[in-house]
């Protein structure tokens, strides 16, 4: 059993390793923090902490640095949140107030979540296996060529561009964009692409083939839709924190290459919009990620479903901060894309 003095100890540890990555002494911790005891107390508590197996020492009389359990006793006894600066709130705001569209808005998040917490930053699209259809748009360019504009109730918006041997004139384009909607507007999916081929049936025989073509082309959209997808950024801080791996960090890097792996490693993580979760070290070894930790939280879209964002990176990470970013970030999207 872990007294209060010891659990504080395993604190100012993790905190001083995570910032010096320096074994830490008990003279360092009786120099540099007020527990107004000896350091032959101290090391009497890190004594204790070492038969809990909550940190270790990483060479023979050296100081002590934390365990992946270690870590997980450190995360599960943080009450509070280090909050994000004004500046870091600020730049939260501006930087994903800016995006466009759903896709853009992602592509900012990982960015802005890699350069706040300096590790490889995650966020998943939003439950697009339970998206629904909530426009079709079809733009004729020119006479040949045919802009189709798939856009979901949770946000996605997805345009290809073909050509068409029949050409389509406007009019006809406004008619087949009714029914379209008419068709599978509100529908998932799923579903929609079901629909989708049995179309052509409705129009007279000079235009099923183009019927054909333009109906085909929503369903390779709809069909990629309902998978899900991962964006990453800030792979570049894993070559940062190398030392903090024991050997090569390209079993990690390909890993987190595996978009599956991740989609399933986040899976399993708890998540609920405004909570933050954090899998550490070995918890992490069946996905070839025993070395590293993943903080993570959820965030929901408009159309109500919940998805997640995170960052990956070494056990020896700022929890606090990470956890605090991570949920701030989370928290701010969900109301960005609550707004749309």
């Amino acid at each position: 059993m872990v007294s209060e003095r010891g659990l504080e100890v395993l604190r100012v540890i993790v905190q001083d390793y995570v910032a010096s990555r320096e074994p830490v002494g008990s003279k360092s911790i009786v120099d540099r923090h007020s527990f107004g005891v000896s350091a032959a107390t101290i090391r009497n508590d890190m004594a204790l902490l070492e038969d809990e197996e909550l940190i270790t020492a990483p060479h023979t009389s050296s100081g002590r640095v934390p365990t992946d359990k270690g870590y997980r006793v450190f995360v599960d006894q943080l009450s509070d949140l280090r909050p994000l600066t004004p500046a870091q709130r600020q730049a939260i705001e501006t930087f994903l107030g800016q995006s466009a569209d759903l896709d853009d808005v992602l592509a900012r998040t990982v960015r802005l979540l890699s350069q706040l917490t300096h590790q490889v930053a995650l966020v998943q699209y939003p439950s697009l296996a339970t998206s629904r259809v909530r426009h079709i748009e079809i733009v004729p360019l020119s006479p040949t060529r045919i802009m189709t504009v798939l856009i979901t109730d949770s946000g996605r918006v997805e345009q290809r561009q073909f050509d068409v041997t029949t050409p389509l004139d406007d009019e006809f384009a406004g008619d087949l964009r009714s029914k379209l909607n008419g068709a599978i507007g509100g529908l998932g999916l799923s579903d929609a692409a079901t629909r989708l081929p049995t179309l052509a049936a409705e129009f007279a025989p000079d235009r099923s083939d183009l019927v054909e073509r333009i109906t085909a082309n929503l369903i390779e959209q709809v069909l990629a839709n309902r998978q899900d997808k991962l964006l990453l950024a800030g792979t570049a801080n894993l070559a940062r924190t190398e030392h903090d791996f024991s050997g090569s960090i390209y079993p990690v890097l390909e890993a987190i290459e595996e978009q599956v792996t991740l989609l399933r490693l986040f899976g399993e993580m708890e998540v609920e919009p405004g909570g933050v979760s954090a899998r550490i070290g070995r918890e992490n070894a069946g996905f070839g990620l025993a070395e590293t930790s993943v903080v993570s939280s959820g965030y929901s879209s408009q159309g109500g479903s919940v998805a997640r964002l995170g960052v990956l990176g070494p056990t020896r990470m700022d929890y606090s901060n990470n956890m605090a970013a991570v949920r701030a970030v989370a928290r701010y999207l969900s109301r960005l894309l609550g707004e749309d």
